[in-house]
């Protein structure tokens, strides 16, 4: 996972709050709704959920929730968009009034709706999605979207272009951004060649739109970021931009920044030279969440990414603390926007403790460069309990750092059987990274952690009592390279599976 150092977190929000930098968002905004009730049963009709109401919640969405983003996190923001003379869009102006949005710059269209996507949710999952989406603007209508853009772009120090193929059209507004052209241009569109001519700073494409742009492949999941990687030169060509950032949800994103002049420092964005260098790409990595009910991370990544960049942040550094960003919204349900207080949080609470395999080789590596001692566990830690705590204590007093790694879901169905495991790994992970003990904590997806024993080499494996070192399939690879096996003690009376049986005998 990528957290962003406090300190550069403190210092983008501290300038945000002094300078209230200008951000003007121009693009396509939605109204999120969210309707929330319980699925009790299938419906006689048809094959699907009845869902009982018990709420609906409305959420600026799309490049409306791009504007709540940075209004939140310090900008003054100016919003140009077409808004109907409807309820949907009479809600998102009262919406963003109250997030402290300037809404001057919205253009009224008589007899149009307002982009809608309402989502019923059921337990704890979106059930279906029903989107109701605008008819495309007259050329009269786009020529006044052209003129409040205009208005709004006097004395704007970051402009977004948020384009999700709703209504927007980049000739129409191309001009109005050449001509006062701010010092950051963004773009966030699901067809990115519709902007080449506007030769943005920064374009954020996702993994479907990359594949749009390039016309192929990436493959899937984690695979996509060695083949991103390699990507950088058709990337600028095919988008115009001068840097580029690829989002890849989960695996987090690939930052591709342009190339500098040689001898060159590397804040700012200035053109390249004759005599440029290439850096990156860059990885930024991802918190692992579930997202069954997430929406608009995307727009909070773009938000972020905006507001450092307009406070003077180096393309990386504001990539990283985007990736921070997004990764506190995405754990929320709903669509969201992340606060000054959430994003502190984030560099120094729990979370931050819990990392991919790659970070976590990392810090082990500079933790032993520093003559730290490693220790490392692992389980399912299904249901934590006092057996667990007692045992982690212990095995922090080996050493200097205590490693934790996690089994992920489907590894615990197969172990345990297929109604374990109680709580996601997710969740599991988080309760462990909240304890003093425990400093790092990972989620491994085999049946048992020798793959990744083997990239971290721990100085000492502990695993409770109830195990002997013959017993363990682990033992021979750590004593392989001169490690430790050590068995701490065991609470019986304690343990998860007796937790789970008492539990169910008293919903019984």
């Amino acid at each position: 996972m990528t957290v962003a150092d406090p300190r550069l977190i403190e210092r983008v929000l501290v300038r945000a709050a002094a300078e209230r930098p200008v951000v003007t968002v121009v693009g396509d905004m939605i109204l999120d709704r969210w309707s929330v009730g319980l699925a009790e049963r299938v419906s006689r009709e048809a094959p699907a959920p009845v869902v009982r109401l018990t709420e609906s919640i409305d959420v600026a969405g799309g490049a409306a929730n791009t504007a709540a983003n940075l209004a939140a996190l310090g900008a003054d923001v100016r919003m140009v968009a077409f808004v109907g003379d409807d309820d949907a869009g009479r809600v998102l102006r009262r919406l963003l009034d109250q997030a402290g949005v300037d809404t001057s710059g919205l253009v009224a269209v008589a007899n149009r709706r307002t982009a809608t996507k309402t989502r019923i949710v059921g337990g704890d999952r979106v059930v279906v999605r029903v989107d109701d989406l605008p008819d495309a603007p007259s050329d009269a209508d786009l020529s006044r979207l052209g003129g409040a853009l205009a208005r709004a772009l006097v004395e704007t120090a970051a402009v977004v272009v948020c384009d999700y193929e709703l209504g927007i059209h980049p000739d129409a507004l191309i001009p109005a951004i050449q001509t006062t052209r701010p010092a950051t241009v963004v773009v966030d569109a699901h067809e990115v060649v519709r902007w080449t001519a506007l030769a943005p700073d920064v374009v954020t494409p996702n993994s479907a739109e990359t594949e749009r742009l390039l016309g192929r492949s990436l493959g899937h999941g984690a695979d996509r970021v060695a083949i991103v990687s390699d990507l950088a030169e058709p990337l600028r060509a095919a988008s115009g931009a001068r840097n580029v950032i690829v989002t890849l949800d989960r695996d987090g994103t690939v930052v591709f920044p342009e190339p500098t002049p040689q001898g060159a420092g590397t804040k700012g964005a200035g053109p390249a030279d004759a005599g440029s260098s290439t850096r990156g790409p860059i990885r930024t990595r991802a918190t692992p969440a579930s997202e069954q009910q997430a929406s608009g991370a995307g727009d909070t990544f773009c938000a972020t990414l905006t507001l450092a960049l307009a406070v003077g942040e180096d393309i990386v550094d504001a990539a990283r603390i985007a990736q921070t960003a997004a990764d506190v919204v995405v754990r929320e349900a709903g669509t969201s926007v992340c606060q000054p207080a959430q994003l502190r949080e984030a560099a120094t609470g729990p979370v931050s403790r819990v990392v991919d395999h790659d970070d976590l080789v990392d810090v082990v590596a500079a933790a032993r460069h520093d003559g730290r001692r490693i220790v490392f566990t692992n389980g399912c830690f299904d249901v934590v309990h006092r057996g667990h705590t007692t045992y982690l204590r212990q095995a922090r007093q080996l050493g200097d750092l205590l490693v934790v790694a996690v089994n992920d879901d489907d590894s615990v169905r197969r172990l345990k059987g297929p109604e374990r495991p109680i709580n996601s790994a997710e969740d599991r992970a988080g309760v462990l990274a909240a304890l003093a003990c425990v400093d790092l904590v990972t989620v491994f997806a085999t049946d048992t952690p020798i793959p990744l024993l083997e990239r971290v080499r721990p100085d000492v494996y502990v695993k409770g009592g109830d195990y002997s070192p013959d017993m363990l399939a682990e033992t021979d690879v750590v004593r392989s390279y001169g490690g430790e096996v050590v068995m701490v003690d065991y609470v019986p009376e304690h343990s998860t599976s007796e937790v789970v049986r008492r539990i169910r005998e008293a919903a019984r």
